[in-house]
């Protein structure tokens, strides 16, 4: 796994690294006890010199970000901090909506999809004979033998806390994603959280904006819940903002690599979407569905660490690194 770390430019790489690990210390997305990859390993994924790495991880000890263990590698030495995002669900165009959800005493629920064709050309599919079965029977018995020695009774609905904890941590390490446990919802795969999502904040008649073309399900499922859906052309920046209509209750992106022409949003038209949606006072759906895997060069950064007004709901998936059968995706919310 990949430390998330952009490098832009060939000017003050050790500056350009300094400032992001301390940033991400300081901020808790790195959290304490986290081991930082090898300086050679590091050195080879950024394609800067090892010494740079090295240097920069030196500071960082003497600063006590960091600490050095012999024989064992090096080690986030702070504590996380809470990070406070700025939202009053009362300044969104949802705002009724929201309210009358929280006045629901239940929870919704989804089954599970099963079947499949033996062969089928679809795109993301995983291959069942690169899975590490051995590994993961391993990991099945070793969760079964913790099961057994609890009181068996009904689990949080929005996710085990210790597989939350886990998710948080990877997003982190990862895709450089500040959050914390209560801020994710486990669910039957991201199509549940693009359920869970268009429920809570539409109703019949809201307009919805999603990228042209699109993905389908997304589509099929905003209009069922009684959505006008709208496709927004796109180009090889990602999504045409300034053709997001007047209305917008909610924004449909895959930023990363724009399902299904393959193309990553810029920084530009990423800010501009963030300053539309604002405007709007609507949410955006940021739909990270493999973002693990790239053409080229180092990932970007998602939109949801652009967001400083709590306005991106990012929504992921481990069917595409894991397999789809398991049904296990998330959202930040």
């Amino acid at each position: 796994m990949e430390l998330h770390v952009v490098i832009n430019g060939r000017k003050d790489l050790a500056g350009q690294l300094y400032q992001q690990l301390r940033a991400a210390i300081e901020s808790g997305r790195l959290a304490a006890g986290t081991q930082l990859p090898p300086s050679r390993l590091l050195a080879e994924q950024l394609g800067i010199s090892r010494k740079t790495i090295s240097d920069t991880y030196a500071q960082l000890t003497y600063e006590n970000f960091l600490t050095g263990v012999i024989g064992k590698g090096t080690y986030v030495n702070a504590r996380p901090a809470q990070v406070q995002r700025k939202q009053s669900h009362t300044e969104l165009a949802s705002a009724e909506v929201i309210e009358s959800w929280r006045n629901l005493p239940v929870f919704l629920r989804h089954p599970t999809l099963e079947g499949s064709l033996r062969y089928d050309f679809i795109g993301g599919a995983t291959s069942k004979g690169q899975f590490p079965h051995d590994d993961w029977r391993r990991c099945v018995a070793h969760a079964m033998r913790q099961m057994a020695q609890s009181k068996g009774f009904y689990s949080v609905a929005e996710g085990l806390p210790a597989l939350r904890n886990a998710i948080a941590r990877h997003i982190a390490f990862s895709r450089g994603i500040n959050c914390q446990d209560e801020d994710i919802v486990v669910c039957n795969g991201a199509q549940q959280a693009l359920d869970l999502i268009a429920r809570v904040l539409t109703r019949p008649g809201s307009l919805v904006a999603m990228e042209d073309p699109g993905y389908p399900p997304a589509r099929l499922l905003f209009g069922t819940h009684g959505a006008e859906v709208v496709g927004v052309p796109v180009d090889a920046e990602g999504i045409q903002v300034e053709h997001i209509p007047d209305g917008t209750r909610l924004i449909y992106v895959t930023p990363s690599h724009q399902f299904p022409l393959g193309m990553a949003m810029s920084q530009a038209r990423r800010e501009a979407l963030l300053a539309r949606a604002h405007e709007l006072g609507a949410i955006i759906i940021e739909d990270d569905y493999d973002s693990e895997f790239r053409y080229e060069g180092r990932p970007t950064d998602s939109l949801y660490n652009l967001d400083q007004r709590g306005i991106v709901a990012y929504v992921g998936t481990f069917s595409k690194t894991l397999l789809p059968e398991l049904r296990l995706g998330y959202a930040i919310l």
